[in-house]
């Protein structure tokens, strides 16, 4: 097998074996605690600039199949390991991570200690890592390119390029628009089960285009409501987008943001956002309903959170926090119709407590189409 080396930005080498491409890989290294799901992991365009260490240490064990991918294709850089089982095991098995991570030309490396590596992203935070089967290199050539990289265009990369329906599951009960950042399949398939028709928008699609409803012959039916997906990157750079959703917020129609679509709607309405030190990924992250007054056990995936002391409360209030170290998890607006959540209700992977959310947002188009448009939506 051929011997593998990551160089951390801090100096830190570790050594192993090489899975997958054998090209040079430098990303940002951010790390995952699921003891599964690594194929929607992989598949999550959320990740697309980074290389996911996973903390538990056997992976590939029930091997991949079609059904469990999160988009058409990879978007991880690169994957690290401390085993890998060459033999995928189950029913639903089409082949083996190590092949899957080969076709996809994902970079990746085992026989790591991938505890000891995340303990050190999380001491000493998330920063930049370069993967790579050479086995000579120029140190301080290396450095510098690890001090250059930057997580910048992504959600430019994974958005899609036309707009395109999905039809839903049974009757249909409501017309959503979802803003693709860098959306996950489950998340038009929760919104499908419940009867959505859900048409999916590039990133950049102009409010108004939004706003102007779907064609339906010669006529334009309004949408019943509007979801912000999850995405990669810095909201902060998203400065057009950032001013659509303003004016969506601003159209009063229902509004459900997640993740990287909660922290886009908060820029928007003047709250501020920052980079955390490690992030959160993985599917056991608790947050607390304030509102209910119970906890939840969440998937997620951020490296970026909203300030809690920066929203207006005149605006929104917090909602939802996380019980592991108090940030903000969720908001809900005073404006009717309009909540945000950090953490992932549609899962995959991850628990599926908290895709009640889901049922909310209808709730939310039920009662926008009992008010007249010039109310208080």
């Amino acid at each position: 097998m051929m011997k593998a080396t990551l160089i951390l930005a801090n100096g830190s080498v570790f050594s192993g074996t090489s899975i997958g491409g054998t090209s040079e890989r430098i990303c940002e290294m951010v790390f995952n605690t699921s003891m599964t799901g690594y194929q929607e992991i992989l598949t999550d365009p959320s990740y697309a600039g980074q290389g996911v260490v996973m903390s538990y240490p056997l992976m590939g064990n029930y091997g991949v199949n079609h059904e469990d991918n999160e988009s058409q294709r990879p978007w991880a850089e690169a994957l690290v390991v401390r085993h890998l089982s060459p033999v995928g095991s189950n029913f639903r098995c089409e082949d083996s991570l190590g092949d899957y991570l080969l076709q996809h030309n994902i970079v990746g490396i085992q026989g790591v200690d991938t505890r000891a590596l995340t303990k050190l992203l999380r001491s000493q935070g998330t920063m930049n890592g370069r993967i790579s089967c050479a086995e000579h290199f120029h140190v301080q050539e290396v450095m510098d390119k690890l001090a250059a990289y930057r997580v910048s265009g992504t959600v430019e990369r994974v958005t899609r390029k036309e707009p395109q329906v999905y039809a839903p599951d049974g009757d249909l009960n409501y017309r959503v628009a979802l803003m693709d950042y860098g959306v996950k399949q489950n998340m038009i398939e929760c919104l499908r089960k419940r009867g959505c028709e859900v048409t999916v928008f590039p990133a950049h699609t102009p409010a108004a285009e939004i706003l102007r409803g779907e064609r339906v012959g010669d006529r334009c039916v309004p949408y019943n409501g509007v979801m912000l997906s999850n995405g990669p990157g810095d909201p902060a750079d998203n400065v057009d987008i950032i001013k659509e959703v303003r004016a969506l917020y601003e159209s009063g129609i229902p509004l459900f943001a997640v993740c990287l679509g909660h922290q886009l709607l908060a820029l928007a309405t003047g709250a501020k956002t920052h980079k955390m030190t490690f992030g959160h990924r993985g599917g056991n992250h608790p947050v607390k309903d304030l509102e209910a007054g119970r906890c939840f056990i969440t998937s997620q995936n951020h490296g970026y959170v909203v300030d809690g002391d920066s929203v207006d409360p005149a605006v929104a209030q917090v909602s939802h926090v996380n019980v592991n170290d108090g940030t903000v998890e969720g908001l809900k607006y005073r404006r009717k119709n309009c909540f945000t959540v950090q953490f992932h209700p549609e899962a995959s992977p991850g628990p599926e407590d908290t895709e009640y959310l889901f049922d909310r947002f209808t709730a939310s188009m039920a009662e926008a189409q009992n008010t007249p448009m010039g109310g208080d939506r």
